[in-house]
C-alpha cells in the first residue's frame, strides 16, 4: 500500500508539473494573442478552453482517469463535454474536436493578421509633420527686415516705374510689350486684384507719391515674401550640398544681412522672385538625384525642380542660365553612372529618357500656360502695340487704331498703302525729298537720287501708291484690278509722286547690296529701273490676292533680281539717323519681308488732294482680325527674344568687371525734402570675402589636383567628392550667372549682378567650412581651430556692423546730413546724391 501511495503521489506531481507548464505555455500564447490583436473577441474564453484542452494537455504514456473523463494516449480529451452537454466518443470525435479547434485558430489568426495589415498599412500612409526651427527662425527674422515699414517711400522707386505700369495694365487687361516673360508681373497683378487695384494710376516717373488708391504695400508684399524665403532656402540647399548645419545657418544669415538682397526684396521688382526660384529648383534638384529612380520622391523632386525652374525662366530669361546649370548637373550624374555595373544599360537608357521628360515636357506646359493666361488676360489695344505686327494689333480689341475706317481687304491698283517691315524692327518703307550725298565718306558715289529709309513713326512720309506699269492712272475704278501673287507693279510715292527704284549702285552703308531710292529724271543716261514683282510668302493659308495686313510680301526688283530688304543699320545724319533699305540678292531672309498695314483706295487723280487725304487720314478702329494662340504666342516670343532697343548710357550704368568688388551703386530713390534716399548697395564685406572665396577655391583645387598627380591623397574620398560637388554646384553656378554678360551689348547695373551673387555667397560657406576641416587636419590642434572659428565669428560681427551703417541707404527712411552721406561713402567710385539747397 505505501509502495501503490507512492507512485500515485510520484504520479500526480508529474500531473501538476505538466498542468503547471500547459499553464505557462497558455499565457504566453495569450501574451502574443493579445500583440497581435488589441480588442479581444467574444468567444476568446470558450477559445481559451478549447486551445488549452486540445493543445496544452499533458501527454502521457499510459492511460489516465479523472473525474472529467479519459486522457488517451495520443493527449486527446475523451469523455465529458466541454460545455457539459453530451459526450464525445471515439476516434472521428476526437478529429472533430481538433478540426473545429483548428478552424477556430486559424480564423482568429487570420482576423489578427488583417488587422495586423490594417495597422501596417496605415503606418505607411501616416504624414508626420516636422518644424525645423532653424529654418522657421531664419524666415521670421529675414521676413521682419523685408517687411518693416513696406510702404515706404509712398513714392515710386526705380524700375517700379516699368513694373508698376504692367501691373496696372494687367489690370485694365491692356496689351504691353516687355523683353522679360510675365510670371513675376502675374503674381503681382494676381494679389493687387484681391486687394481691388483698378490699375488707374499713372507710373509717369521715378519719385511720383503714390495715390491712396494705390495698395503699394501688397503690390510689394510678393517681393518681400520671396525675398524672405531665400533665407531658409539658402539653408536647406546648403544642408543638401552635404555642409554642416552651422555652415548651413551661416549661409542663411549672410542672405539675410545683405543690403542690397534686402533692398531689392522691397520694391516691386522681379529679382527676388528670380532668385528664390532658381534656389528652391537647385534644392530640389539635388534631392531629385538622391532618391531612387521611380519613386514616389524621384517622381515628386523631378517634377518641383523642373517647375521652379521654369518658374525662374518665367520671371526673367537669366533664369535660364540655372536650367544650363541643371543640365550640367544631370549630365554629370548620367556619366558617373556609367561604369556602374550594377545598372544595366537598359536602365541608364530609361534613366536618361526619363530625365529628359522631365526637364521638358514640364517646363514647356508650364510656359506656355502662363503665356496663355497673359495672352487671354491683355485683349485690349495698348501703348506697345506698334512692336508687334499688323495682324497682331488687328487681334486685339481697339488695335486698328493705326488702320483707316473702312479698309478695303485687297489691294489693287491705286490702292494707297503703307508697308512695314514684317519681323524685327518695327518700322515703315520711307522716303522724302531728300537725296543721297554724291559723295559718301570713304570716298564712295552714290546716284544722288531720293533717298529712301524704313522709319520707326508713323509719318505722311510712309504713303505709297500701287500702280499697273501699262496704265497712267492712279484711280482705284468701278472695275478694281487685284494685285496677285507674281504680278509686276510699281511703288508710287504718295508726297514726292516719285517711283521706288533700284539698280546696280552700292548701298551708302552696306557696299555689297545695292542702293534703293525714289527716281529722279537727271536726263542722265540713267534710265529708272521702277519694275517690282510681288512674292506672296504665304498664298497657301491667305490666298494668291495680296492682302492688307496679313498677306506677307518680297518685293522682288525685276531688273536685278534682288530683294528689298531692312539692313538694320542706320543712317548718319544726312538721312535723319533713320535706317538704311537695300536691295539684296539673298531673297530667303526675314528681313526681305513685308506686309501691307494701312490701305485706301485712291479716288482723285489731284495731286493736291491725294495729299490731303492722306494727311487727314483717319485712325478708326474697325473689325479684329483673329489670331490663334500659336500664331500670338509665336510673334510675341519671337518679339521678345530678338527686340533690340538702342543703347543708351545711363549715369548708374556699369560694367560687368565692376560688380564683383562693388565699384558702383544704383541710387533708386531720393526724398524731394531732404537727403534721404535709396541706393542699391551690398554688404560690401560679404561682397569682398565672397571674391576672395573664388580665388582660394581655385588656388585649392588646383593644389589638390597637383598632389593627386603625385599621388598624394590630402581629402578622404567622401570630402574629394564634396570638394568636387561644391565647385560643380556654387563655383559653376557662379561663372555661368556672370560671365555671359560679357557678351551682352546693351545697358547693364549692378542689380544684373545679383544671381551671381547668390552662388559666390554659397561658395563662400564651403570654403569657410573647408578651411575649418584642413586645420584641423593639419594641425590637429584643437586650439587652432577654436582660434579660427573665432575670427569668423569676429568677421561675422563685422558684417552685422556693416549691414547696420548702410541701412540709411538700404530703407531711405534715414535724414542724413551732408556728413552722414560723406562718411558713407566708402569707395570713391559710389555716388551718392546730395541737395544743394540743405548742404
Amino acid at each position: 500500500m505505501e509502495s501503490s501511495d507512492l507512485k500515485n503521489r510520484k504520479h500526480a506531481g508529474k500531473s501538476n508539473k505538466h498542468r503547471e507548464n500547459a499553464s505557462k505555455q497558455e499565457r504566453q500564447n495569450e501574451r502574443l494573442r493579445r500583440s497581435v490583436s488589441k480588442e479581444p473577441d467574444k468567444d476568446d474564453g470558450l477559445l481559451e478552453d478549447i486551445v488549452k484542452t486540445s493543445r496544452n494537455s499533458p501527454r502521457v504514456s499510459e492511460k489516465s482517469e479523472n473525474s472529467s473523463g479519459k486522457i488517451s494516449a495520443n493527449g486527446n480529451l475523451v469523455g465529458k463535454s466541454l460545455s457539459g452537454s453530451g459526450n464525445l466518443n471515439g476516434a472521428d470525435d476526437d478529429a472533430g474536436v481538433e478540426s473545429k479547434v483548428t478552424r477556430r485558430v486559424g480564423a482568429e489568426t487570420k482576423k489578427s493578421g488583417e488587422v495586423a495589415a490594417r495597422d501596417v498599412d496605415i503606418k505607411n500612409f501616416t504624414v508626420e509633420f516636422r518644424v525645423d526651427l532653424v529654418t522657421v527662425l531664419l524666415f521670421v527674422v529675414a521676413f521682419f527686415t523685408r517687411v518693416y515699414k513696406l510702404a515706404t517711400p509712398n513714392n515710386i522707386v526705380f524700375d517700379e516705374l516699368h513694373y508698376g505700369k504692367y501691373v496696372s495694365l494687367y489690370m485694365r487687361k491692356t496689351f504691353f510689350f516687355d523683353q522679360h516673360p510675365p510670371l513675376g508681373k502675374q503674381l503681382i497683378a494676381a494679389v493687387a486684384h484681391f486687394t481691388g487695384y483698378d490699375g488707374n494710376f499713372t507710373f509717369s516717373r521715378i519719385g511720383t507719391e503714390y495715390g491712396p488708391a494705390v495698395p503699394i504695400f501688397w503690390l510689394r508684399f510678393v517681393p518681400a515674401l520671396c525675398g524672405s524665403l531665400l533665407s531658409p532656402a539658402v539653408y536647406k540647399l546648403l544642408l543638401e550640398a552635404q555642409l554642416n548645419r552651422w555652415t548651413a545657418l551661416l549661409g542663411g544669415v549672410l542672405i539675410i544681412f545683405d543690403n542690397s538682397l534686402l533692398t531689392q526684396s522691397r520694391f516691386i521688382l522681379m529679382e527676388s522672385m528670380l532668385l528664390l526660384f532658381c534656389t528652391v529648383g537647385l534644392l530640389f534638384l539635388l534631392r531629385f538625384q538622391k532618391s531612387k529612380f521611380i519613386s514616389v520622391s524621384w517622381i515628386l523632386y523631378g517634377l518641383l525642380s523642373a517647375a521652379f525652374f521654369t518658374f525662374a525662366v518665367s520671371v526673367k530669361y537669366v533664369g535660364f542660365y540655372s536650367f544650363c546649370l541643371a543640365f550640367i548637373i544631370t549630365c554629370r550624374y548620367l556619366w558617373q553612372l556609367l561604369p556602374n555595373k550594377s545598372i544595366s544599360d537598359v536602365q541608364i537608357i530609361l534613366q536618361t529618357i526619363a530625365r529628359w521628360l522631365i526637364f521638358t515636357v514640364i517646363p514647356v506646359v508650364i510656359y506656355l500656360t502662363i503665356f496663355y493666361i497673359h495672352l487671354n488676360i491683355l485683349h485690349k489695344a495698348g501703348p506697345h502695340d506698334s512692336v508687334m505686327t499688323s495682324a497682331f494689333q488687328a487681334s486685339l480689341d481697339g488695335g486698328l487704331a493705326s488702320i483707316t475706317k473702312g479698309q478695303p481687304l485687297n489691294v489693287v491698283h491705286g490702292s494707297q498703302i503703307t508697308l512695314r517691315h514684317t519681323h524685327g524692327r518695327t518700322c515703315w518703307l520711307h522716303s522724302h525729298n531728300h537725296v543721297y550725298p554724291v559723295k559718301y565718306p570713304d570716298k564712295r558715289g552714290s546716284s544722288h537720287q531720293q533717298q529712301v529709309t524704313c522709319y520707326s513713326f508713323k509719318d505722311v512720309n510712309n504713303w505709297w501708291i500701287v500702280k499697273r506699269p501699262e496704265r497712267d492712272d492712279l484711280v482705284v475704278g468701278d472695275d478694281v484690278d487685284p494685285i496677285k501673287d507674281g504680278d509686276t507693279i510699281q511703288l508710287v510715292h504718295g508726297i514726292t509722286s516719285r517711283a521706288l527704284n533700284s539698280h546696280d549702285v552700292a548701298a551708302p552703308m552696306t557696299p555689297h547690296s545695292q542702293e534703293i531710292s525714289c527716281y529722279i529724271d537727271y536726263n542722265v543716261s540713267m534710265p529708272g529701273q521702277l519694275l517690282w514683282n510681288v512674292n506672296i510668302i504665304n498664298k497657301d493659308a491667305e490666298g494668291p490676292i495680296w492682302h492688307a495686313i496679313k498677306s506677307q510680301v518680297r518685293l522682288i526688283h525685276k531688273s536685278t533680281g534682288f530683294a528689298l530688304r531692312f539692313s538694320g543699320k542706320q543712317l548718319p545724319d544726312w538721312g535723319f539717323n533713320q535706317h538704311e533699305v537695300v536691295g539684296d540678292r539673298v531673297l530667303e531672309q526675314q528681313d526681305t519681308i513685308w506686309n501691307v498695314e494701312e490701305h485706301r483706295y485712291t479716288k482723285t487723280e489731284d495731286q493736291k488732294e491725294r495729299e490731303r487725304q492722306m494727311l487727314n487720314a483717319e485712325m478708326i478702329p474697325t473689325s479684329r482680325t483673329t489670331l490663334t494662340f500659336w500664331e500670338k504666342f509665336l510673334e510675341l516670343q519671337s518679339k521678345m527674344l530678338w527686340h533690340t532697343e538702342q543703347l543708351q548710357s545711363h549715369m548708374y550704368s556699369s560694367e560687368p568687371m565692376e560688380w564683383p568688388l562693388m565699384d558702383k551703386s544704383i541710387a533708386y530713390w531720393i526724398d524731394k525734402n531732404s537727403n534721404a534716399q535709396i541706393h542699391l548697395l551690398g554688404n560690401i564685406l560679404i561682397w569682398y570675402t565672397g571674391s576672395l572665396s573664388i580665388v582660394t577655391y581655385a588656388a585649392l583645387y588646383a593644389f589638390y589636383l597637383m598632389r593627386r598627380r603625385r599621388l598624394c591623397y590630402d581629402l578622404s574620398p567622401s570630402e574629394w567628392s564634396r570638394f568636387l560637388l561644391a565647385g560643380e554646384l556654387f563655383l559653376a553656378g557662379y561663372l555661368i550667372h556672370y560671365l555671359p554678360y560679357f557678351f551682352v551689348e546693351r545697358t547693364m547695373f549692378l542689380h544684373n549682378y545679383l544671381p551671381a551673387f547668390l552662388f559666390k555667397v554659397l561658395l563662400l560657406c564651403f570654403v569657410i567650412e573647408h578651411i575649418d576641416l584642413v586645420l584641423s587636419k593639419v594641425f590637429g590642434n584643437r586650439m587652432v581651430t577654436l582660434l579660427y572659428r573665432s575670427l569668423v565669428c569676429v568677421w561675422l560681427l563685422a558684417v552685422l556692423f556693416v549691414y547696420k551703417t548702410f541701412l540709411a541707404l538700404s530703407y531711405g527712411m534715414t535724414k542724413l546730413t551732408a556728413e552722414e552721406i560723406l562718411d558713407l561713402r566708402w569707395k570713391d567710385t559710389w555716388d551718392f546724391i546730395l541737395r544743394k539747397d540743405l548742404s
